[in-house]
């Protein structure tokens, strides 16, 4: 077989596949919502569906499935602070998960820690990726799992192809996140 399995899932029909499927899913959450703030979210969904979409027929999208659902959830920072390597305990860490408005949202992905305020309609308490906030959730993310009992720092059983995953989502915080430290225990 010539093609592999990451070809295939990557493949233009696959990603077309994928954006009709979002699109009904955004048709039927604007079609079905009532509140305005339901409203709104179908307004996002609507503007990220168009982005993948772009994607998906932008010249030389095949194998860019990572890229079309980066852009769904937020472009490059261009104004990103200085890395700092400040050490930062995981009790310190949890300090930052969202609870308390006053403090700074934090991520870790191996290690480093992200501040990813900016993004508080995503990290906050209640919202989808607040699972990872205020620890380090390697495994969770390199497994594509939401699920609390994943979003933990070791991720030494991942194979291959999450150790992948987790490299990209890794890269994807470094090109819009600043890193303020990293994990010490």
């Amino acid at each position: 077989m010539s093609n592999s399995w990451y070809d295939t899932l990557t493949s233009t029909p696959a990603l077309i596949a994928t954006a009709l499927g979002v699109s009904v899913a955004a048709l039927f959450v604007s079609t079905h919502n009532t509140s305005n703030s339901n409203n709104n979210t179908a307004a996002q969904i609507k503007e990220q569906v168009k982005e993948v979409a772009q994607s998906v027929h932008a010249e030389g999208s095949k194998g860019k499935m990572a890229q079309a659902g980066a852009s769904i959830m937020s472009a490059p920072a261009a104004n990103l602070a200085r890395p700092k390597d400040d050490p930062i305990t995981p009790a310190q860490l949890a300090e930052h998960d969202g609870s308390d408005p006053s403090k700074p949202i934090y991520v870790a992905i191996k290690g480093k820690v992200f501040d990813v305020s900016s993004r508080g309609e995503m990290y906050a308490p209640g919202k989808g990726y607040n699972v990872f906030a205020g620890k380090d959730g390697s495994k969770g993310l390199g497994m594509s799992s939401l699920d609390p009992k994943d979003a933990v720092a070791d991720y030494s059983s991942l194979n291959e192809g999450q150790m992948n995953t987790l490299n990209q989502w890794e890269s994807f915080f470094e090109k819009r996140y600043s890193v303020v430290g990293r994990v010490v225990q």
